[in-house]
């Protein structure tokens, strides 16, 4: 027996980087895991092959693909235990005048909306004393430029938690965000040049990138029973990133 044995988990965004390893943290502390992913077919079929998750692909910014994961994930897994919001995307990393309509709808369908619809489900067939996770950035307390999007869906998404936070709490859910460092992703890497995460490590007090499994170690920490007395929290999982 583990920690989450008996417990069913839905991860978005599971078959890489972050959400490979909470996917692979939730399987080991014994949690049944159904997670999305949208391209990466090979991979996702490799972490469900490892992992014995079982992935559903969806695009997170179609209305339809979120409802059908939904359903997917209330017929496998055992009871709606643990959400955890990861997917996201950087669609419309641009200077502010170059935004366009195109680039605001399709940020926000995917950072925010979905992570709003996600957390309304949860809110309606989770168990009591569930656990909703969602994966933030520490971009929100450090803005960079062309992030405004990013940054301003991440922003509301912490809010959310805040409040959902209050309106579950009588039903012993606790609703947390984790806000990552500069953590080695390809997410990381496509967007920033080696030079730049250089200069990254210079003001981080563990002095390296964060991995994967540092942020699904505190994931897992809030999804398991250790967290049960925290809530409406946002952790900075950055290795001592100074802002």
């Amino acid at each position: 027996m583990t920690v989450l044995t008996g417990k069913g988990a839905l991860v978005t965004g599971g078959s890489r980087g972050i959400g490979r390893a909470v996917v692979e943290r939730l399987r080991q502390d014994g949690a049944e895991v159904v997670f999305c992913y949208e391209r990466s077919e090979e991979a996702a079929r490799r972490v469900a092959e490892e992992t014995g998750a079982t992935a559903v692909r969806a695009d997170l910014g179609v209305r339809e693909d979120l409802e059908r994961l939904f359903a997917e994930a209330e017929a496998r897994l055992p009871g709606v235990d643990i959400l955890v919001n990861n997917a996201a995307t950087t669609a419309g990393q641009k200077l502010l005048m170059d935004l366009t309509d195109d680039d605001f709808e399709r940020s926000f369908a995917v950072n925010v909306r979905a992570v709003l619809l996600a957390m309304r489900w949860a809110a309606r067939v989770m168990r009591d004393g569930g656990r909703i996770v969602t994966v933030s950035s520490i971009n929100t307390l450090v803005p960079a430029p062309l992030l405004t999007l990013y940054c301003g869906g991440k922003g509301a998404v912490e809010q959310f938690a805040k409040v959902a936070a209050r309106e579950l709490g009588g039903r012993g859910i606790t609703v947390n965000v984790v806000s990552s460092g500069a953590t080695d992703t390809d997410m990381l890497r496509g967007a920033n040049p080696p030079e730049a995460l250089e200069r990254t490590l210079a003001f981080t007090a563990l002095g390296r990138l964060g991995q994967p499994d540092d942020i699904a170690s505190v994931v897992a920490f809030l999804a398991g029973p250790d967290g049960r007395w925290v809530t409406g929290q946002n952790l900075i999982a950055s290795g001592g990133l100074l802002v």
